[in-house]
């Protein structure tokens, strides 16, 4: 019986430390930083409990990234490619958006904005309205497993 209590209390302390490691991105200053470690899992953490990140700035660095939709408009994105056969089967991140000028497709960026939701045709999505978005000199991982 003690052993069980006490593997109890362990794999418990364990999960609540590791289990909330998406709620506990790094937060600075108001921001939610997400790292390169747990990049998947913060953002899907992010798109799960929308409604508790809606309004707050986001930061976190990718690949830059644009999408032509059938009706010519252009959509912008900063992901990290997911786990895969090919490294493009998932993708992470979120799109973006500002009235500044873009950078260049595949340029590794630091993107800082506040999330929102919107709607094109009766469907919800998530993007970031930017504050910056900054072309990096060093790169990160841009494929990430979690």
């Amino acid at each position: 019986m003690k052993k069980a209590l006490t593997f109890l209390t362990i794999f418990t302390a364990v999960m609540l430390i590791y289990g909330s490691s998406a709620r506990t991105a790094v937060q600075s200053e108001g921001i939610i930083e997400i790292k390169e470690k747990f990049f998947i899992t913060q953002t899907n953490e992010i798109y799960l409990n929308a409604e508790e990140y809606i309004g707050k700035t986001i930061k976190y660095e990718g690949l830059f990234g644009t999408y032509e939709q059938p009706n010519g408009e252009k959509r912008y994105f900063v992901i990290r490619y997911g786990p895969g056969c090919c490294s493009f089967d998932s993708n992470a991140g979120f799109e973006v958006y500002w009235n500044n000028q873009y950078p260049a497709p595949n340029d590794w960026v630091e993107a800082v904005g506040v999330l929102e939701e919107y709607e094109d045709e009766g469907i919800k999505y998530l993007r970031l309205a930017l504050n910056s978005l900054t072309v990096m000199q060093t790169r990160g991982k841009e494929t990430v497993l979690r």
